[in-house]
């Protein structure tokens, strides 16, 4: 499986990363709770070096949240700090400001020591595309600041938001300009972060499946339908869950295509379950 995309917008993000780091006293790294290491990018260890930070483990109302705890945990161990949050209806949320505070903590204490009137946190929210920072943000405002939507991508250039306590620059999406492990691209597709038109959706959701199949199958039986054993061979039970969905072409022959399709939608909507594709 070869997925590879880098928009120009992407190269152009990196830069806006690193222009801006120096302005902030921390950094909210954004990951998918559902790929808690997949989701992260390797290159913002580099960029933001030793700017303390705070890993937000959004969607979690999508993960499996016995592991969503455990990705926290070892988070923390490596010395971040760390939290789950459902950006969506708000859980965990408020958790965040004070999270910040006490990252920044020396910062501000070093302006007052050195006469001037401390500040509020400056903090930088960096993530992969569709991880969520829009609904992350609007959750923190409370209101419609940052434009929102559901397609990787969708925030380009550079804004500044104030709220009570914090001044937050969001930045657009960030992937890296090259998946050196298939699995990392694999999960990214599944999860919705990379566009759809740069991979084989049948490809990815067979393997998906495959996945479903081996460690959750009463899931599967239980979302589609299925009475017995599921069979063996992920094609094979890819045609018999279009079938249940009648996703016929002409002469009964099962539309494969969009029976991938509903398995990805299915599964990143958790109407499958609540499943982490990640182990810490």
């Amino acid at each position: 499986m070869s997925i590879q995309w880098f928009p120009g917008h992407m190269a152009k993000a990196r830069r806006l990363v690193q222009e801006n780091l120096k302005l902030v006293d921390v950094v909210i790294e954004l990951v998918d709770a559902r790929i808690p290491a997949s989701s992260r990018n390797p290159m913002l260890a580099e960029i933001s070096g030793k700017k303390p930070r705070v890993v937000v483990l959004n969607k979690a109302d999508l993960a499996d949240p016995a592991l969503t705890r455990k990705w926290e945990d070892h988070y923390r161990a490596l010395g971040f700090a760390a939290v789950a949050v459902d950006s969506v209806r708000g859980g965990g949320i408020k958790k965040v400001p004070a999270l910040v505070k006490q990252q920044a903590g020396e910062k501000t204490i070093s302006l007052g020591t050195a006469g001037r009137l401390p500040r509020s946190p400056r903090c930088m929210i960096v993530g992969i595309p569709n991880v969520g920072k829009s609904f992350f943000i609007n959750r923190l405002v409370g209101q419609r600041a940052a434009r929102t939507g559901n397609k990787p991508g969708v925030t380009k250039g550079r804004q500044w938001i104030r709220i009570g306590g914090m001044d937050l620059l969001d930045t657009p999406g960030i992937l890296w300009p090259k998946f050196e492990d298939p699995e990392v691209a694999y999960k990214l597709a599944v999860t919705g972060a990379i566009k759809e038109e740069v991979f084989n959706i049948e490809e990815v959701a067979l393997k998906l499946l495959d996945w479903l199949a081996a460690n959750h199958p009463r899931a599967l039986r239980e979302r589609y339908g299925i009475e017995g054993e599921l069979p063996g061979d992920p094609v094979v039970l890819l045609e018999l869950l279009g079938g249940k969905r009648g996703l016929f072409q002409s002469g009964m022959v099962v539309d494969t295509l969009k029976s991938a399709v509903n398995l990805l939608k299915e599964f990143r909507e958790a109407r499958l379950g609540r499943f982490t594709l990640d182990l810490p």
